[in-house]
């Protein structure tokens, strides 16, 4: 009888190790990806010329947070769109920061000289991650508040389209 006690807390043992070791596999694989509702990953990046810019840099206003790459092509595709809106809705209260993931500064440097973008952009290869961003174009409209709006992880999105646009410019109200 004592022994078919010591087995079964052996047993019970046993299974609430295998369970404790799946979920630390599970979230040490599965990182937090951040969607709307959930505050947004505060940040502190430097740009080429040595500006320090975080989360609480763009004094209450509406962030518009893409993150991007040279070599993705529905990047290249939104880049005309996401500089017009920029220009458009930016002295309305629209700050767009662009994030480029690129590994070499070279293929970064060619891609704002030729398309030269009208918002700020930065290259760094670990903000993405606070963000739970693996898919490339991925967006973020972060609320003066620092919460999540919204997420938009599409391909080649025109921001000028006019439903986007109005949407975009109803929360600078």
């Amino acid at each position: 009888m004592a022994q078919q006690k010591t087995d079964r807390w052996l047993r019970l043992g046993i299974c609430a190790l295998t369970v404790a070791l799946v979920f630390a596999i599970y979230s040490g694989i599965h990182q937090h990806v951040v969607i709307a509702g959930d505050s947004a990953p505060d940040f502190s990046l430097t740009t080429e010329n040595g500006r320090t810019i975080s989360l609480n840099n763009f004094g209450g206003k509406v962030l518009l947070l893409n993150f991007w790459a040279s070599w993705c092509p529905p990047c290249v595709e939104e880049t005309p769109s996401l500089s017009e809106l920029a220009r458009v809705l930016g002295p309305k209260g629209l700050v767009v920061l662009g994030v480029s993931v690129d590994d070499k500064s070279n293929a970064y440097k060619a891609f704002l000289q030729r398309f030269q973008p009208a918002f700020l952009t930065v290259r760094d290869q670990k903000v993405h991650e606070d963000y739970g961003t693996f898919i490339y174009p991925e967006t973020y409209i972060i609320g003066s508040d620092g919460r999540v709006i919204r997420k938009i992880a599409e391909a080649g999105v025109n921001w000028m389209d006019p439903q986007m646009q109005q949407y975009i410019a109803s929360l600078l109200q």
